[in-house]
């Protein structure tokens, strides 16, 4: 039988807020397990929750960014439940009044074509709702003897819960999604992203059905997913686990599933809840929230230009592809970078993309660095493509100058004169150069110009070792064939 899956997500971003959603204790991260939970976080008796303005405008700002309808009114509510972490056994959230509601992302992802080549598809993804809540502390279960420790630091952090209606059918295109929004919160400087401390995280919920069939099956939930990565490979092995089941004619249970990627498998951890499980009822101690048309306004004036705006101005102002566009435009940060680079270079669009893409990111990836860290600046690689551009260097030379940069021995220009690595493009000098190799290879000049073509490389090669890669491989090429034909 033909399987189809069907995926949303449900994604946690936490606001970039100094405070926390409800009391004025910390966000920052890092601090001494529970230095930073004051009594409103841990709901001691007689203590009232105080709403984050901040939080509010930061939620309304994404609303804004997904063409979702924001509230006027709004609603928190008390969701509860018992654990460790959870000291006042609710949590505030929003649940039948959320604060922005039904909006869209458009992705794009790439999937093996009918070909050796890969195929661009895109996709529209609703998004469901987008509502504020608090987190909660943290369970820690290493180096207490068998017992498990309790960090409240976390409790009190604001959150955007964002729930995507169901419309993916594939590992790459949830991941697409996820990327989408987490480049987007980025953009919009409501969220750091930093999935490693916990700032952007996913659960995944995940059914199949037959091909064709419009019911959903029984879903299962994957909890806490934190890297692009374990997304992908958690959806794809939660669906093979899930035809698994059906074609051995058992029956999907609906359930709760942590990803193990040790073992790249997933494991119960207990029954799915559903909402009248949690008794949510209006929190008595929060008003509804109102925001006005002028507040709304106020936030849209503040919006930077989105990453599919500025996608579609790359193509258009810079010449790239879209993929490429696509690429440059994937992280604020990178976006940035690109456009100084351009500048510094004097208007080399094409080529500042071509050495971000593949020399730069090459070089970061290998240890780990993103593009905020990088020790080459784009005013440096900028200096560097200048040179490219203005035939000063060769592309042989370009990697030599930028390993020299990589290892902080200065800019483009300190470090061709340092090193005498300037091309070789005076016509005399290659003239030189050609005779000589011409000269001394008699024998592969007579079989050249009788008709073995592919002798050509023989000879540049000799020339641009002879010019210790100096030489201009242009000028090389065209100077060698005209003497060569004489």
């Amino acid at each position: 039988m033909n399987w189809e899956s069907v995926i949303g997500l449900e994604i946690h971003a936490q606001l970039a807020t100094n405070s926390k959603i409800f009391s004025g204790a910390s966000t920052r991260y890092g601090g001494e397990p529970n230095t930073q939970a004051c009594a409103v976080d841990l709901g001691l008796p007689g203590v009232l929750p105080v709403l984050n303005r901040e939080a509010v405008s930061m939620a309304v700002k994404f609303g804004l960014a997904t063409a979702s309808t924001i509230a006027s009114r709004s609603v928190f509510a008390r969701k509860n439940y018992f654990y460790p972490d959870l000291p006042k056994g609710y949590q505030i959230s929003q649940y039948e009044l959320p604060i922005v509601q039904g909006g869209h992302l458009d992705i794009q992802w790439e999937e093996a074509g009918s070909g050796s080549e890969s195929e661009t598809k895109s996709k529209r993804v609703g998004i469901t709702r987008a509502h504020l809540e608090e987190d909660a502390g943290k369970s820690l279960h290493e180096d207490f003897q068998g017992m498990t420790g309790v960090d409240l630091n976390r409790a009190g952090t604001p959150l955007i819960e964002i729930v995507s209606e169901p419309d993916m059918r594939s590992a790459r295109e949830a991941v697409a999604y996820m990327r989408k929004i987490h480049a987007l919160v980025r953009y919009l400087e409501i969220c750091d992203g930093n999935m490693q401390e916990g700032s952007f995280r996913c659960d995944a919920n995940i059914s199949i059905r037959p091909k064709g069939d419009e019911k959903l099956g029984t879903r299962t939930e994957l909890k806490n997913l934190n890297s692009f990565r374990f997304v992908e490979r958690a959806i794809e092995y939660e669906i093979e686990r899930q035809i698994d089941v059906l074609e051995t004619g058992g029956k999907v249970i609906q359930e709760t599933r942590l990803y193990d990627p040790d073992n790249n498998e997933t494991r119960p951890m207990r029954s799915k809840e559903e909402a009248n499980d949690y008794r949510y009822f209006p929190d008595p101690d929060l008003l509804p929230v109102v925001v006005d048309a002028d507040f709304v306004e106020n936030i849209r004036d503040t919006l930077p230009e989105l990453p599919d705006a500025k996608k579609s101005r790359f193509e258009s102002e810079y010449g790239l592809s879209p993929i490429d566009a696509g690429l440059l435009t994937s992280g604020r940060e990178l976006a940035e970078f690109y456009e100084k680079t351009v500048t510094a270079s004097g208007g080399q669009a094409k080529l500042s993309a071509n050495w971000i893409m593949v020399e730069l990111a090459g070089a970061l990836n290998k240890v780990g660095m993103d593009i905020t860290e990088s020790p080459v600046d784009a005013g440096m690689l900028g200096g560097l493509t200048r040179r490219i551009a203005d035939g000063t260097l060769s592309g042989k030379l370009a990697k030599q100058v930028f390993d020299a940069m990589w290892k902080g021995e200065g800019h483009a220009d300190d470090i061709i004169d340092a090193k005498g690595l300037r091309q070789v493009t005076d016509t005399g000098e290659i003239d030189g150069l050609i005779d000589e190799a011409i000269a001394n290879n008699p024998a592969q000049v007579a079989q050249y110009r009788a008709g073995k073509d592919k002798l050509l490389g023989f000879f540049v090669g000799l020339i641009m070792k002879a010019s210790k890669g100096k030489a201009n491989p242009g000028k090389v090429n065209e100077r060698l064939r005209t003497k060569l034909s004489e």
